[in-house]
């Protein structure tokens, strides 16, 4: 079986004039490297020459340099990055833009589009004295460095000055996912310890108002720990419309009283600046620890080399402040100075063009989203798009989960005109940031991941930690060094540090994904390797079957998962929505098997077919396949929190 079938030839290939206009062009010409492929050899292999150029390079400031790029380089599970500096992230991404001889000062930080169409910006002066006011309102309430602080948030421009605030002050953010109900809310706050908690009074969803507090309240009466709760009025609710408590201030009281300056405290490389938990969808949601330095070199180095980022560009990713990537966005694109279009509301609302028409009006550049979440507005047909000026982007993004090739292509085709590269990436909350990452300078085939993000020293092992990546064999995604923003611990201790990444294999950390390199040096990604589907020991990833699922004209989407089965171990079970022009039919599910094993062989037809209407996904568009696998076994969803749509569990258990 090859699994690589339909991803195997070029698409994109970029501009010449183009390329060799790019910062990582430029970064080469500044250092006599002929290629991307000599980069990517010399960044991954020459770890302390990368690592330590990069700051200065970058024109990130350190109020005191290192003594040493890194520390104990032969026990990558404990080296610490840029020993002996100092530096804060927030002077970095926000003081010297606001400074009064910084011809930055009065650009636009932050474009804020409410679902209702209300639109507000925000000058890097103005985030300068939002987030000292932050610093200040925390200072009263008695936190200190080491700190922890929760942001429980709607998507507003406020979410900017917070963080920010909480790093001037040296605490420690933990930001939670708005969408999560109490159980997971309250799991992340018990965890943390947070004694003050950011919150809004709600936001807007599809033309209805989601509230906070009381989700949030009652976390707390589970969790304990807190003592003061600030909130933003973004709705305009009465506090006695809401389920207020006597540690509850609104913001205009807590925060837009403070003063407006604040001296931003030096923090060491390796004092941490964010608690970050991990999604708990195959467990007990991991506490990851970040740095002041990880946190603010990796995500520069990403938005730099892989977006491109310039003066004057526009960047979106549809996020919540709540998932790694929200957080990335904003430290990569601040640490330049840069601006972000930031979005409060659901893709398809009022209409299924909402983000097409969002990059016209605010002529975005860069524009990033999942996989997920294209398959459902690809659904809703190509004139959605047609009808709108996206001349603006310069660079599409994406991650998440694998592509499908047919979705990848319309997003190529309709949303980037045929001529925007996708910068399909993929690392993780451990890392704050990718391990894999195309260039703008490279060509592109259909899914592709391109190779290894700069720095990033990775490889592809077999289960008994072989390398199999130049044999161009699946295995396992691992890592052989560690980075600046690799998490040293975990908050609940190092013993399940050491267990998560670094048991499976000897001084390697293991991410759990299931990678591939082809003939030509182009990686690809199969899915977590748990999720992995085992026909009588032949492996192969939910993806490829998905794929090849969504390939048939009269499938839109498809959820894969693996079940029990008597004879094989393990069998495929296929979830689909059809086109609407289709019929669901016995004739169609046996067409639709032997579809996939016409491209993946016989033993990966799906056991069953199932249509249905819906699938669940979270708020971001992905597809949260532990919830179709326990729909079809019965296993109960103890936390549907972060689904959005959780409803259609029932559904899918009536559809089986």
């Amino acid at each position: 079986m090859d699994s690589l079938d339909g991803v195997g030839t070029v698409v994109h290939e970029p501009d010449p004039a183009l390329a060799s206009s790019t910062n990582v062009a430029q970064f080469m010409a500044a250092h006599d490297i002929d290629d991307v492929d000599a980069l990517r050899e010399r960044s991954t292999t020459d770890l302390d020459w990368f690592w330590g150029e990069l700051p200065e390079y970058l024109g990130l400031e350190f109020f005191e340099d290192y003594d040493a790029v890194r520390d104990d380089v032969d026990d990558p599970q404990s080296t610490a990055w840029y020993p002996g500096a100092e530096l804060n992230v927030a002077h970095n991404t926000v003081d010297r833009h606001a400074s009064v001889d910084a011809g930055t000062r009065n650009h636009v930080a932050c474009i804020w589009e409410g679902e209702d169409g209300t639109v507000r910006q925000q000058t890097y002066h103005d985030l300068h004295q939002q987030a000292n006011r932050v610093a200040n309102a925390l200072a009263e309430r008695g936190i200190g460095e080491g700190d922890t602080v929760g942001l429980y948030m709607p998507m507003v421009p406020e979410v900017q000055s917070i963080l920010y605030g909480i790093f001037k002050i040296g605490a420690i953010a933990v930001p939670v996912f708005s969408g999560f109900g109490v159980e997971a809310t309250a799991t992340r706050i018990a965890d943390a310890e947070c004694s003050v908690v950011f919150t809004g009074d709600g936001f807007l969803r599809r033309g209805d108002r989601v509230t906070l507090m009381d989700t949030l309240n009652d976390a707390i009466e589970r969790a304990g720990h807190v003592d003061h709760t600030i909130v933003y009025d973004r709705l305009g609710i009465p506090a006695d419309s809401l389920s207020w408590t006597p540690r509850d201030e609104w913001w205009d009281d807590a925060v837009a009283t403070q003063s407006p300056t604040f001296e931003t405290h030096s923090m060491a490389a390796s004092d941490p600046c964010m608690l970050l938990y991990s999604s708990g969808t195959t467990g007990t949601p991991k506490g990851i620890v970040h740095t002041h330095a990880g946190a603010l070199v990796q995500p520069a180095k990403e938005i730099h080399f892989g977006f491109d980022q310039r003066p004057g560009d526009r960047f979106c990713w549809v996020s919540d402040i709540g998932w790694m990537m929200g957080p990335w966005s904003l430290i990569g694109n601040h640490a330049f100075a840069g601006t972000i279009v930031m979005y409060e509301g659901a893709p398809d609302h009022p209409a299924p063009d909402r983000f097409w028409q969002l990059i016209e009006d605010h002529g975005i550049t860069q524009f990033g989203v999942s996989p997920t979440a294209i398959r459902a507005l690809r659904d809703h047909g190509d004139e959605h798009v047609a009808g709108h000026d996206l001349s603006s982007l310069r660079i599409l993004g994406s991650t998440g989960e694998p592509w499908d090739p047919e979705s990848w292509r319309w997003f190529y085709d309709h949303v980037g005109g045929g001529d925007t590269p996708i910068i399909n990436i993929s690392g993780g909350t451990e890392v704050f940031g990718c391990f894999l990452m195309p260039l703008p300078t490279e060509s592109l085939k259909p899914c592709t991941l391109g190779g290894p993000g700069l720095g990033m020293d990775i490889d592809i092992v077999d289960d008994d930690g072989t390398s199999v990546r130049d044999a161009n064999e699946r295995g396992y995604l691992v890592a052989r060094s560690s980075s600046p923003s690799m998490t040293r611990r975990l908050w609940s201790g190092e013993d399940r540090y050491l267990e998560a990444y670094w048991s499976r294999f000897e001084d390697v950390w293991n991410h759990g994904d299931w990678a591939q390199m082809d003939g030509d040096g182009d990686w690809f990604l199969h899915g977590r390797a748990d999720d992995a589907i085992n026909v009588a020991g032949r492996k192969v990833g939910p993806a490829e079957v998905e794929g090849a699922l969504i390939d048939h004209d009269a499938v839109t989407q498809a959820a894969v998962v693996g079940v029990p089965d008597d004879t094989t171990g393990e069998a495929a079970i296929a979830y689909v929505i059809l086109a609407d022009a289709a019929t669901p039919s016995a004739e169609l599910r046996a067409e639709l098997r032997d579809h996939v094993g016409d491209a993946h062989g016989k033993p990966f037809r799906p056991r069953e077919v199932v249509f249905v209407d819906d699938l669940p996904k979270t708020q971001s568009g992905k597809l949260v396949r532990r919830a179709v696998a326990s729909a079809y076994t019965g296993a109960d969803v103890t936390d549907r929190s972060s689904i959005e749509n959780p409803a259609v569990l029932d559904a899918l258990r009536d559809a089986t």
